[in-house]
């Protein structure tokens, strides 16, 4: 018999989302089940309800907050020179995915699998991460990493973005003959690299 801990309304519902985001390491968003969290919880199905109008509701709950988590974890650090600042937040994005491998590829499948609002959300997270590298960083910063701020080198950044998802997936995939060192200082490198590619007028 599961044991129910009295929370206050707000710390149970981090509480639901956090297990929410833990669930899709085993299963499919589709297949998150509200009775099986509840009982996970140690929470009657109804007063899961009380949070959460509705199994949809609940599951948008649950990618934003996997969204959120990696906007969080990524954030660049202040008083680091802007490539480091680039390679730590890249770590930070590896080793989250690591850690989180089958609840990030549900995300990602949730959201490539046609559900406006899924992908939404997915969408938003990847342009929250994208875009604070020029909204934040400002010119001479920029400059350090060889970017200048335009909408065709954003479009790159947007491109280079899906493809670091993208590497970092197949890297834990294979044999990790290429260690992770080698693989942020190649991920960082790339991203001047392809900002270079658009003509300066442009």
């Amino acid at each position: 018999m599961s044991t129910r801990t009295r929370l206050d309304p707000r710390r149970r519902k981090e509480q639901l989302l956090d297990l929410g985001v833990e669930q899709l390491s085993v299963r499919r968003l589709d297949d998150l089940s509200i009775d099986t969290l509840a009982e996970v919880a140690g929470i009657s199905r109804g007063l899961l309800y009380h949070y959460f109008s509705n199994k949809r509701e609940f599951h948008l709950a649950v990618l934003r907050r996997m969204a959120d988590q990696v906007v969080a974890i990524t954030a660049p650090t202040a008083d680091l020179p802007p490539l480091d600042q680039m390679v730590r937040s890249l770590e930070a994005f590896v080793d989250f995915v690591s850690a989180n491998r089958e609840s990030y590829v549900s995300f990602v499948r949730a959201a490539a699998a046609g559900d406006e609002e899924f992908h939404r959300i997915y969408e938003e997270a990847r342009a929250a991460l994208t875009d604070r590298i020029f909204d934040h960083a400002g010119a001479d910063v920029l400059a350090e990493l060889g970017v200048v701020d335009s909408p065709a080198v954003r479009l790159m950044v947007r491109g280079w973005s899906a493809s670091v998802e993208d590497v970092v997936l197949s890297w834990l995939d294979d044999d990790r003959r290429i260690d992770k060192q080698q693989l942020l200082e190649m991920l960082a490198s790339s991203l001047p690299a392809v900002a270079s590619i658009v003509s300066p007028t442009r």
